[in-house]
């Protein structure tokens, strides 16, 4: 898919300060992290996010949490996390509930960059051995005639709590679109999303 060449895929760090305060968060405080969509549309390119995924990620104190009387009606999805330690090494700061809710936000989509952060996300989670590739279903690729799409057929894990022992969630198949993206490209976007997820991926 040539959409798919160009590098952007350009998302902004966690700044580490609360969005609703504006307080420094410090090393080893509880906060929530909230993937907020954003205007993709001509006018706002002037935020870089508009170019790629369009989720901006924003960081909140718990104190701020709290203190908000209704959601943002722009916020895709959040979770809680821990300010590292300076120096510490990076890890997994979202759990596999968080990367399986992300996955099915992303059904619906039809934009490119999000099609490839999906189709990563799922060969995360397959790595983690909480996705089972099934089979692969040819479909006619929508608005070019001639051409087809490759899409996978995955069962997710009935309880994610239970990890890769746990049953599989039968009654529930998801289809993945194979964005055939080459390895550079699946390892930049990797490495993206460890960064909107403060993960080592």
């Amino acid at each position: 898919m040539s959409q798919f060449n160009a590098p952007v895929y350009d998302i902004e760090r966690p700044t580490g300060t609360c969005a609703v305060t504006g307080r420094k968060l410090e090393p080893g405080e509880r906060y929530v992290a909230m993937l907020m969509e954003v205007d993709q549309s001509p006018q706002s390119t002037e935020d870089k996010t508009t170019a790629g995924l369009g989720l901006k990620r924003l960081d909140v104190s718990m104190a701020g949490w709290q203190q908000q009387e209704e959601r943002p009606t722009n916020l895709f999805c959040h979770w809680q996390a821990t300010v590292p330690q300076p120096n510490e090494k990076k890890k997994l700061f979202v759990d596999d509930a968080v990367l399986m809710n992300l996955l099915a936000r992303l059904a619906d989509t039809d934009q490119p960059q999000r099609l490839a952060f999906r189709f990563v996300l799922a060969l995360i989670l397959m790595r983690k051995r909480l996705l089972r590739y099934d089979r692969t279903e040819k479909r006619p690729a929508q608005g070019d005639e001639g051409q087809t799409e490759e899409w996978w057929w995955v069962t997710p894990k009935l309880d994610l709590s239970k990890g890769p022992l746990g049953k599989w969630n039968n009654e529930q198949p998801m289809a993945i679109l194979n964005p055939k993206l080459d390895e550079q490209q699946i390892q930049q976007v990797t490495e993206q999303l460890g960064e909107i997820l403060e993960a080592e991926l």
